[in-house]
C-alpha cells in the first residue's frame, strides 16, 4: 500500500500560479502511474493530469493543457502539479492518486490509492 499526502494549495488571484506536491509513503511511488484529479462543489471528480511511472509520458485534460505541468521525482517519492495562468474555474479540491499498473487512466475508478486533497481557490 501507499499513503499519499497533498500540499501546496491555497488562495490565489486569477492569472497566478501554484505548485502542488504529493508525497508518498509506504511504497516507492515509482511503481505507480500517478494522477491528479479535482472536485468542485456539486460536481463529479474530474481528471486533470497523469504521469507514467518513469515520468517520460504525460497526459492532460483539455481544460488545463498548456497551463498545468505534472512531474515526478521518484528519488523523493513525490509528484508535482505546477499550475500557471490559473482561472476561477480551476477552483476545487485537488487530489493525487496512484494506479497499480502502466495504463495512464483518466477515470477515477481506475486508481487504487488516494490522498485527502488540498484546496485551491482562484479569485477573479
Amino acid at each position: 500500500q501507499v499513503q499519499l499526502v497533498e500540499s501546496g494549495g491555497g488562495l490565489v488571484q486569477a492569472g497566478g500560479s501554484l505548485r502542488l506536491s504529493c508525497a508518498a509513503a509506504g511504497r516507492t511511488v515509482s511503481t505507480y502511474v500517478m494522477g491528479w484529479f479535482r472536485q468542485a462543489p456539486g460536481k463529479e471528480r474530474e481528471f486533470v493530469a497523469a504521469v507514467s511511472r518513469s515520468g517520460g509520458y504525460t497526459n492532460y485534460a483539455d481544460s488545463v493543457k498548456g497551463r498545468f505541468t505534472i512531474s515526478r521525482d521518484n528519488a523523493k517519492n513525490t509528484v508535482y502539479l505546477q499550475m500557471n495562468s490559473l482561472k476561477p474555474e480551476d477552483t476545487a479540491v485537488y487530489h493525487c492518486a496512484a494506479l497499480t499498473g502502466s495504463i495512464m487512466a483518466t477515470t477515477p475508478d481506475r486508481y487504487n490509492y488516494w490522498g485527502q486533497g488540498t484546496q485551491v481557490t482562484v479569485s477573479s
